[in-house]
């Protein structure tokens, strides 16, 4: 069966199109670089503050103590393995920081920072 129809060949019609806040954002692709952060307005008339660029991190080692540190590289990236070779922060990105290897545990675009704990 074609996709979109119905079994008699009939066609499916959208109810409506998509409001405003239902429309999907363009995507912030966080580098490393000077921080550079944005406010966009949310729906409900709040805030979000959103990353463009970063050179820290909050790195958590094993003993739960808690540094800012400098980002020196994107080692690897599951999610795109090309997005390690242009330095871009993704949730799940291995980097090196000055206290070692990293893995990246928040969603940097959404979040303002950039959170880690240190693998072995």
């Amino acid at each position: 069966m074609n996709k979109g129809r119905k079994t008699s060949g009939g066609r499916y019609k959208a109810s409506r199109k998509k409001k405003k806040y239902e429309l999907p954002r363009k995507q912030r692709i966080v580098k490393i670089r000077p921080t550079k952060r944005k406010a966009i307005k949310t729906r409900g008339g709040h805030k979000k503050t959103v990353l463009l660029a970063c050179e820290e991190a909050n790195v958590t080692d094993k003993s739960g103590k808690t540094k800012l540190v400098k980002i020196k590289n994107v080692i690897e990236t599951q999610a795109n393995r090309f997005w390690a070779r242009q330095n871009i922060l993704v949730k799940g990105a291995i980097i090196e920081t000055e206290l070692g290897k990293a893995k990246i545990t928040n969603r940097p675009g959404q979040c303002g920072c950039v959170n880690a704990i240190i693998v072995d």
